[in-house]
């Protein structure tokens, strides 16, 4: 991976980072689904990547700052958490999963976290934010008294899995 961009535009800074195909996905799979081990964001992926991808995309992601990896010893598995820059592309995933959600086929289940965040809007968005430094930043967070944002994702496709209920691919 390059640290320093081919040119000094923020948008291509961004792309060199995030544009391959999976480097989205891994980061939205830890932060919406809590995969923080390698067997199972490989395990428990809708896309079907491969080991080695994933590898290289983990070690891409550590290395741009976006993750860090916890080696708890022989044996045991790493845990990846999501570093505040990666907590800060949370608006960036709401607008294109609501982008996605409006050009795009997909599934009524896999479209809950799209809607529920483009209705939340940013209000919403802080909210998770503050949530996902919690359980990777260690970064306490006063209890709103009501479901969490991870809760209401839960229960919004456990509602929509059960009204179609056919198999998802993506």
């Amino acid at each position: 991976m390059t640290v320093t961009p081919r040119s000094g535009c923020p948008i291509n800074a961004a792309v060199e980072i995030l544009g391959d195909r999976w480097s989205l996905v891994v980061l939205r799979d830890i932060m919406f689904g809590d995969r923080r081990h390698f067997r199972t964001l490989q395990r428990e992926s809708l896309e079907g990547i491969a080991s080695n991808i994933l590898a290289s995309r983990l070690r891409d992601l550590v290395a741009a700052g976006l993750l860090t990896r916890e080696d708890v010893g022989a044996g045991r598995r790493a845990t990846y958490s999501l570093t505040e820059p990666a907590i800060q592309l949370v608006p960036v995933l709401a607008e294109l999963g609501w982008w996605g959600l409006r050009h795009r086929p997909g599934s009524a289940a896999l479209q809950v976290r799209a809607r529920i965040l483009h209705e939340g809007g940013p209000q919403l968005w802080r909210e998770f934010q503050d949530e996902l430094r919690e359980l990777h930043l260690g970064i306490p967070v006063p209890s709103t008294g009501g479901p969490t944002v991870r809760e209401r994702f839960e229960a919004e496709y456990e509602r929509a899995s059960a009204e179609s209920p056919a198999p998802d691919a993506g």
